[in-house]
């Protein structure tokens, strides 16, 4: 899963202010066999043109007995027409292994419709490859309905459907509200962990 003080340059010329509509946000908070570790924001702004912007910002750490066992931090810029992704910029370091990416339409994402794993977009319920903005490759998954359930969202218990993306890594529930909204997302990690995002 992806899963830090690093600066990500913008790749992108800024549009006009007010070309661009209020950006949709999610602030997730982060926990691990349900002990909070950390956030993960995403900001969304749609440009007039149905051009999209989405920066994400992620960081965790695990601490054991007070000391920082664990470090994360993960922060992407991806560029979006419409529902394909027409180009990313990515920094991760995953505890103290730093690493980049860059993709766009004359590279790794060629020149068809391809997504990355955009949990806020339903869109990406109907995709059998889905770009990894922290490593790079065009990972080959599977998506299916995998049941009902409630999750609580800002204090309230709130009915929830779940989608499972299976690939060659670990399995990713990702939860949706009866509207479509993002509002959940489990997965197993390292050590047969649960990390989980829920929506704040």
């Amino acid at each position: 899963m992806t899963g830090r003080a690093l600066v990500l340059p913008l790749l992108f010329t800024a549009l006009a202010a007010d070309a661009w509509a209020a950006p949709l946000e999610w602030n997730f908070r982060v926990l691990l066999d349900d002990q909070p570790i950390g956030q993960h924001r995403f900001s969304l702004s749609d440009a007039a043109n149905g051009d999209r912007t989405l920066i994400s910002d992620a960081e965790f750490a695990v601490k054991i007995i007070g000391i920082t066992a664990y470090r994360y931090r993960h922060q992407a810029i991806e560029q979006w027409q419409g529902d394909c992704l027409r180009a990313l910029a990515s920094t991760t370091d995953n505890d103290g292994k730093p690493s980049r990416v860059s993709a766009d339409r004359d590279g790794a994402l060629g020149d068809g419709c391809l997504m990355s794993f955009a949990y806020w977009n339903p869109a990406l319920l109907t995709q059998t490859r889905l770009f990894n903005p922290q490593t790079g490759h065009i990972d080959t998954v599977q998506v299916r309905a995998a049941g009902n359930g409630t999750l609580t969202v800002r204090g309230a218990a709130v009915a929830a459907t779940r989608y499972r993306i299976v690939s060659a890594a670990p399995p990713i529930d990702v939860w949706y509200a009866a509207n479509g909204d993002w509002i959940g997302l489990d997965s197993i990690v390292a050590g047969g962990r649960k990390l989980s995002y829920r929506l704040h």
